[in-house]
């Protein structure tokens, strides 16, 4: 498959997810575009270096934030896959330099996969008074027999801010192993947030772990998993207080539908400073009952009204 065609089936599998692909031709907005172990586009703004090097199966790119730049508009990194078997290995290096501003907007494609697997590893370091957000949002094929494996590793300087969002609710899962391992300094804040939904057959594990080693550091993991028909769900949400007036929170909300579904939720909470403070939150449940009769009273079927349901959760 020659480039351009490579090119123009991800960015019709990017905007199935809503996004507006001409972003990544727009001179004023960073990004990359990597296909399998190709970098099909790449485009770097002032304050931002992205240097992608080639690797086995796959891409490695080196992305730092200059000290104090302040990007007005998200990079835009898009990962994809065009083909229907293989293996894709990516490795993210990213520094968000003293005082800088950022937000990510990734997307990982799979449209035509089958027989798949996706390795992505980020190594993420958050300055001294540094800003981060970072978006990611998987588009996958209806096979259900990709295998995604995927971690992060994220240290945030003093008085820094990171946020991650995980998102993969309009495809199958396939396989799903998710680790995000989160280390607060003083006063540092963090954020991770994971949503997803199953179908069928899938399988998904995920790990998100709060490390708050900082005096005055808050954090909170927060994970929604929507499990339908026989498919399973494993979460497993860490938190370990370890300085002063440190804060911690961890939620998991699990919704069922069906009768074969298997999942569980295990919260670990560890205090080695007795001025720090934790705290967690976990549900597993079925569909609000009252809310599906109330829509089924408007005229939605059964199907319709638990879809409606489903998107709210996982909006």
């Amino acid at each position: 498959m020659d480039v351009k065609r490579e090119y123009e089936a991800i960015v019709k599998a990017v905007e199935k997810l809503g996004t507006d692909a001409s972003k990544f031709l727009d001179k004023r907005i960073a990004s990359i575009i990597i296909s399998g172990d190709k970098v099909l586009g790449l485009n770097n703004v002032e304050g931002i270096k992205l240097v992608p090097t080639q690797i086995e199966n796959g891409v490695q790119v080196d992305m730092e934030i200059l000290e104090n730049a302040h990007i007005p508009r998200p990079i835009h990194v898009c990962t994809g896959y065009v083909e229907k078997k293989g293996f894709q290995k990516v490795i993210f290096n990213i520094k968000v330099r003293k005082g800088a501003r950022v937000k990510f907007l990734a997307h990982c494609v799979f449209p035509q996969a089958e027989e798949f697997e996706h390795n992505a590893i980020s190594n993420v370091l958050v300055e001294e008074g540094a800003y981060m957000e970072y978006e990611d949002e998987h588009y996958h094929s209806d096979k259900g027999t990709i295998k995604l494996i995927t971690k992060t590793n994220a240290i945030v300087k003093e008085g820094g801010v990171y946020k991650n969002v995980f998102s993969l609710t309009k495809t199958r899962v396939g396989k799903l192993d998710i680790v995000m391992d989160l280390t607060l300094e003083k006063q540092a804040v963090g954020e991770l947030f994971s949503k997803i939904k199953a179908s069928k057959t899938d399988e998904v594990n995920i790990n998100e772990i709060l490390r708050l080693e900082g005096e005055h550091s808050r954090g909170i993991a927060k994970t929604v998993v929507v499990a339908l028909d026989s498919s399973k769900a494993k979460v497993l949400n860490e938190a370990y207080g370890s300085a002063p007036y440190s804060k911690g929170h961890i939620s998991c909300e699990e919704i069922t539908k069906g009768s074969n579904v298997d999942v569980s939720t295990i919260p670990v909470l560890k205090i080695d400073n007795d001025l720090s403070e934790l705290t967690h939150e976990a549900s597993i449940g079925r569909v609000n009952q009252k809310q599906l009769e109330m829509l089924m009273a408007k005229g939605l079927t059964e199907d319709e009204a638990t879809e409606l349901i489903i998107k709210g959760l996982l909006h």
